[in-house]
């Protein structure tokens, strides 16, 4: 299976826990990885086969600038449900990171991934 990457997606958006973070905003940077063939654009060089990284970056920072959420658990679930209905992926892969979370003495990040595939998007439509 093919893999395209993108790394460091910043976001500026209100995601957290606490009420000053959803009022304020912070920033997030978002990395995925998805998974699928892509044979037919490597054989073409052409992009109408392949799979479109802006659309992909411009599809991740509109959901997350969007929404708000308590958890990065919620925001990661979301942008691969995003990905998986819009895109010919069968797999995505996201890491949220949170450079600054609000934790005391504590200079790191804090980043959830999750790992879906197409066959988690179909039982979420099956159950709707």
């Amino acid at each position: 299976m093919d893999r395209i990457t993108l790394d460091g997606i910043d976001v500026y958006a209100h995601h957290g826990v606490h009420p000053a973070e959803r009022e304020l905003g912070q920033r997030f940077v978002i990395d995925v990885s998805l998974f699928g063939d892509w044979s037919a654009a490597a054989g073409s060089d052409d992009l109408q086969h392949a799979l479109d990284y802006v659309a992909v970056h411009q599809k991740i920072r509109e959901v997350t600038a969007s929404t708000s959420f308590q958890l990065l658990e919620t925001l990661a679930a979301v942008i691969c449900r995003a990905l998986l209905k819009d895109f010919p992926v069968a797999r995505a892969l996201i890491t949220v990171h949170k450079p600054n979370p609000p934790i005391p003495n504590f200079l790191g990040s804090v980043s959830v991934t999750l790992d879906r595939d197409r066959a988690w998007f179909e039982s979420l439509r099956d159950s709707s």
